[in-house]
C-alpha cells in the first residue's frame, strides 16, 4: 500500500499540476466531482479518497503514485533497475564500484522514503565493507539497516543480523557473534519461520565461529545444513542478465508491474551470487575435515575451491584466512617452503582487528616451521605475537595448545621455570569456566540434512 503525503502536501501538489496544465477547478472536477470539492482538497481541509486521486491524476496526466507522494512516475521500477544493477557489481567482486551504487541509490531512497530500498543500499554498503575489511563501517551499515526494518518479520532482518555478527567475528569477538547467530536460529526454528534462505545464511556463517571456539561438531551439523539449503542454479548471472533485459524491454513497453517482477528475479539471482563466499565457508569446512582425518589431499581440493570462490567475489579478507588453513594442509603434505610462503603474503590482510585468529595461526604455523629449521628465535618471536592475538579474541582451545608449544620450547632452550608459566597458562585457558563450552545448541529445523 502507498504511503501518501498528508492532505496539505497533496493539495498544494494537485494545485500547482493543475495551474501547470492550465486547468480550471470545474475543468480538473467534472465530470465526477465539484469545483467545490477541488477547491477544498486544494486547500487541504479533506483527505481525498483512492478514487478521488485516480480521477485527478488522470485529468492531470501523471500517476497515482505520484500524486499521492510526489515521487516521479516509474521512480520505484528505476530504483530497482539501479540496485540490480549494483548487486550484479558487487557480485562479480568490484566492491568499491558497487559502494559508489549503493550510495547514489541510499541518497535517493531517503530523499523519497523508500523503505525497502534503503534497507537494501544499507545492506549492499555493509557486504561491501567486510569485502573491503571496513569492518566498523560495515557493522554501522548492518545497524542501520537493521533499524529500517525494525518492524518486518525476522527472517527480513537476518542479512543484516548475520553481517553485524560476521562483522564482530572478523573482529576478533567470537563468542557474541556466536550468541547473534545462535538466537535468531534458535528464534526461527522454535517459532516455525522456517525460511530457507535466513536458514542457509546463519548456518553458513557460524561454521567459522565454531571452528574457532572448538565446537566442531556444531560447525560439521551447520555445514550439511548450509549446503542442503544451498540454492541450486546452473548459471545464476546468465540468467539474471536475461531478466534484466526482459525489464528493460518491457519497461519501454510501459508494462511496469511485469518489469518488476522481472527485477525482483533478477536481485534474488544476484543475492545466490553472493551467497557464494558463504558457499565457500562450507567447502573451508570440509577442508578442515578432511585435514583433520588426514584426507590431506582432498582438504587441499576443497580449500583450494574456496579460496577460488572467494577470490572470484575479491573478497580479501576471507581469502586470506582460508590461506591460513591451506598453508597448514601444505606443510602437513611436507611442502613448508609453500606454507611460508603463503603466510608471509596474507599477514599483511591480517591483524588483531581483522580476521586474528588465522592472524595468530599464520604465526602459530610459522613458529612451527621455524621449529623444524631450528631457529628458536624466530620460532619464539612468532608464537610470543600469536598469543597476544589470541588472549584478545578468546579463543580458549587454540590458546592452550599455542602456550603448549611455547612451553616445549623453553624447556628444550634450557628455560624450564618460563615452560612453566607457559604450561600454567594454558592450563588456565583450558580450564577456565564459560570459555570451552557453549550454552545448548539452538533449536534445529524439522528436518535433516539427508532428507535433501
Amino acid at each position: 500500500m502507498v504511503k501518501r503525503d498528508d492532505p496539505e502536501t497533496i493539495g498544494r501538489r494537485v494545485q500547482r499540476l493543475r495551474r501547470e496544465r492550465g486547468l480550471t477547478q470545474r475543468q480538473l472536477a467534472e465530470p465526477a466531482y465539484t469545483p467545490a470539492y477541488v477547491s477544498t482538497l486544494e486547500a487541504g481541509r479533506v483527505r481525498p479518497s483512492d478514487e478521488a486521486l485516480q480521477h485527478l491524476a488522470a485529468r492531470l496526466g501523471v500517476g497515482f503514485e505520484e500524486l499521492a507522494t510526489g515521487r516521479p512516475a516509474h521512480l520505484a521500477t528505476d530504483l530497482r533497475m539501479r540496485l540490480t544493477e549494483a548487486q550484479r557489481t558487487h557480485a562479480s567482486g568490484e566492491a568499491d564500484d558497487a559502494a559508489a551504487q549503493y550510495e547514489r541509490l541510499l541518497a535517493e531512497a531517503e530523499r523519497f522514503d523508500l523503505t525497502d530500498v534503503r534497507a537494501a543500499a544499507l545492506l549492499g554498503l555493509g557486504e561491501c565493507a567486510l569485502d573491503t575489511g571496513e569492518l566498523i563501517r560495515g557493522r554501522e551499515y548492518f545497524e542501520r539497516c537493521e533499524q529500517v526494518l525494525a518492524e518486518a518479520p525476522l527472517p527480513a532482518r537476518v542479512p543484516a543480523l548475520r553481517g553485524r555478527a560476521v562483522s564482530h567475528y572478523l573482529a576478533g569477538e567470537i563468542r557474541y557473534a556466536v550468541y547473534l547467530l545462535e538466537s535468531t536460529l534458535d528464534e526461527l526454528n522454535r517459532n516455525g519461520m522456517h525460511d530457507p534462505d535466513a536458514l542457509l545464511l546463519l548456518y553458513a556463517s557460524v561454521i567459522g565461529p565454531y571452528m574457532d571456539l572448538g565446537a566442531h561438531a556444531r560447525a560439521a551439523q551447520a555445514a550439511e545444513f548450509a549446503l542442503a539449503l544451498a540454492p541450486q542454479a546452473g548459471d545464476p548471472a546468465l540468467v539474471a542478465r536475461m531478466h534484466r533485459s526482459v525489464a528493460r524491454t518491457l519497461l519501454a513497453e510501459g508494462r511496469l508491474a511485469e518489469a518488476d517482477a522481472s527485477l525482483a528475479k533478477a536481485a534474488e539471482l544476484y543475492r545466490q551470487l553472493q551467497l557464494r563466499t558463504e558457499l565457500a565457508n562450507c567447502h573451508w569446512m570440509r577442508g578442515y575435515v578432511c585435514a583433520q582425518k588426514g584426507e590431506l589431499e582432498r582438504a587441499e581440493e576443497e580449500l583450494r575451491a574456496a579460496q577460488g570462490m572467494l577470490r572470484e567475489r575479491r573478497a580479501s579478507l576471507y581469502s586470506s584466512q582460508v590461506v591460513v588453513e591451506l598453508a597448514d594442509v601444505l606443510h602437513r603434505r611436507g611442502k613448508s617452503g609453500q606454507a611460508a610462503e603463503l603466510l608471509h603474503q596474507v599477514l599483511g590482510e591480517l591483524s588483531s582487528e581483522r580476521g586474528a585468529v588465522h592472524a595468530a595461526a599464520a604465526h602459530r604455523l610459522l613458529g612451527i616451521i621455524a621449529e623444524d629449521a631450528d631457529d628458536t628465535e624466530a620460532a619464539e618471536e612468532h608464537y610470543v605475537r600469536a598469543l597476544s592475538l589470541l588472549e584478545r579474541a578468546g579463543a580458549a582451545g587454540d590458546l592452550a595448545d599455542l602456550c603448549r608449544l611455547l612451553g616445549d620450547l623453553l624447556r628444550r632452550t634450557g628455560r624450564v621455570e618460563a615452560a612453566l608459566d607457559a604450561y600454567r597458562t594454558g592450563l588456565g585457558h583450558r580450564t577456565a569456566p564459560g570459555t570451552t563450552t557453549l550454552g545448548p545448541a539452538p533449536a534445529q529445523p524439522p528436518w535433516t540434512a539427508t532428507q535433501f
